[in-house]
């Protein structure tokens, strides 16, 4: 399979929430599927506390997307993770401030369990994809998502590490809180880029990513990960076939539409 995917611009959407970020439709052996990146169409244009979660998520469900699979390079609290190394993540806590993360403002609905907080089913496509690649991946992992754009301080590193956070980063929340609502299905694969900020020694390097948090070493490794993407996301395409998706992901706001609070169109859940 080629590590180059053919991709046509479909554009970006106007949502009650603002523009989305551009979707591209790409094509594999597998069969097709959306592309958006939440930073921006080219580079890295737009920082995680400024993204337009709820633009981005409302414009995938507007295109049908049922599955979204997204991911993230945070950096590892627990030295069992090896830089580069995949990992998919089934916990989360939130370190964020001010972010909206809900499509449910001033509105009595979007009471919703968040275990499991990615979808299993989802979860086990990624699972077995990494698999069949023979990539060297962790089945499970807690993010602790921080509002950036700085990095943290190694006090805080410890506090996340008391919490039970394996892994820091800052894009994760609210894109999973915000496909629930809309019934969606969402899990992620993360890639190891560096050590959190007092978990190893770093000397401070002006001018180098993350002012030398991360080695020449570690970027290397870290871009041979991601060049493997497109392969990883055209076998996931293919893997969900082989699960059955119609989970209780698709079911989140059930109890809401029993009681007659809203119906089947999700656009008026919103609007109302």
């Amino acid at each position: 399979m080629s590590n180059k995917l053919n991709g046509e611009r479909i554009g970006q959407i106007n949502t009650p929430f603002g523009e989305s970020q551009a979707i591209f439709k790409i094509d594999s052996e597998n069969g097709s599927f959306l592309f958006l990146s939440r930073h921006g169409e080219k580079g890295y244009s737009r920082t995680a506390p400024y993204v337009n979660y709820r633009a981005n998520i409302y414009a995938l469900k507007e295109h049908g997307i049922k599955q979204i699979v997204s991911w993230s390079g945070p950096g590892a609290i627990d030295t069992e993770y090896k830089i580069g190394q995949y990992v998919v993540v089934d916990d989360l806590i939130d370190e964020t401030k001010g972010r909206e993360y809900t499509f449910f403002k001033n509105k009595g609905i979007g009471f919703i369990r968040q275990n499991p907080v990615f979808c299993p089913s989802l979860r086990l496509s990624i699972v077995d994809s990494l698999k069949s690649l023979k990539l060297d991946y962790a089945l499970s992992g807690t993010y602790v998502c921080t509002q950036g754009p700085r990095l943290e301080t190694p006090a805080e590193i410890r506090k996340y590490a008391a919490f039970g956070s394996d892994l820091v980063g800052m894009t994760l929340i609210p894109e999973v809180f915000l496909a629930k609502e809309l019934e969606m299905c969402y899990a992620s694969i993360c890639y190891v880029t560096n050590y959190a900020e007092g978990v190893v020694d770093s000397e401070y390097r002006p001018g180098e990513l993350f002012e030398g948090l991360s080695s020449d070493r570690d970027r290397e490794t870290v871009a041979n990960s991601v060049s493997r993407f497109p392969v990883i996301i055209a076998a996931i395409a293919g893997a969900t076939n082989k699960h059955d998706m119609n989970c209780k992901c698709q079911l989140s706001m059930e109890r809401y539409k029993k009681k007659g609070i809203i119906g089947d169109d999700w656009h008026e859940w919103i609007a109302s």
